[in-house]
């Protein structure tokens, strides 16, 4: 077993990995904190093999955490900035994730951390440890999507989504009931979204083909609202459609 660490000065984001962990059989969760000085003190006892470290917060930032805490225990970074993923990888860093962290790649990384710290386990002892346990792929029912404020982000089901508009810098999220407006591309969007039912249409448009009402044309309906089928994703498309008949 791998024993982690969560660390985040947001408790929802401990909650999060938490919950994350909770999933892989080879991870055992072994604490979660938001004070950084709390959780330096955890690490040099000796008994935590991986954390998931925040990179801004109040009383230490994760790159000075990573320097404090030496080789202790090896670590993957949780952050909203891409900008200091050159300085994680430089502090020996396993992985490096962006928030919103999707299970899939959270997954991906904990495998890497596996395949890092068994080995070195090997090396100690001599004897090889075991490879991973297959961890049945679920996909989750939801996504977490930037806020407006800092570290701020909202968590939405796939099933509320009937259609996403992109608008330069920022999309919006239409449900029945009311629209969400998050600051990313359209196409960084889409990754987090299942296929089906989620599709793009237009260079402006993703939409569940669930919620369709009717398609005229190169036009389709979702309630009232006429959606227009981008030329380039026609074809794509109408055989998505053909595919369900």
């Amino acid at each position: 077993m791998i024993r982690c660490l969560a660390v985040d000065d947001e408790a929802y984001a401990t909650k999060m990995i938490a919950d994350y962990i909770a999933k892989v059989p080879y991870l055992e969760l072994a604490g979660i904190t938001t004070n950084a000085i709390e959780a330096l003190s955890r690490i040099q006892s000796g008994d935590i093999d991986l954390v998931f470290l925040d990179i801004q917060m109040p009383e230490l930032t994760g790159i000075q955490f990573l320097k404090l805490c030496g080789n202790k225990c090896k670590v993957i970074l949780t952050t909203a900035y891409s900008q200091y993923a050159l300085d994680g990888f430089e502090n020996d860093v396993i992985d490096y994730l962006l928030k919103p962290i999707a299970f899939d790649r959270f997954l991906k990384a904990a495998q890497k951390a596996f395949n890092q710290i068994t080995a070195a386990r090997s090396f100690a002892t001599g004897f090889p440890d075991r490879t991973p346990p297959i961890v049945p792929h679920t996909e989750p029912h939801y996504m977490f999507i930037k806020g407006e404020n800092k570290n701020k982000f909202l968590k939405i089901d796939f099933n509320e989504i009937l259609y996403i508009e992109g608008l330069k810098n920022y999309v919006s999220i239409f449900t029945s009931s009311q629209r969400l407006v998050t600051y990313q591309s359209l196409r960084d969007l889409s990754e987090q979204l299942p296929q089906p039912p989620f599709y793009r249409v237009h260079k402006s448009y993703i939409v569940s083909i669930d919620k369709i009402r009717m398609i005229d044309g190169h036009t389709l309906f979702i309630g009232e609202q006429a959606i227009p089928i981008g030329e380039t994703y026609r074809t794509s498309f109408f055989k998505k459609i053909r595919d369900f008949e």
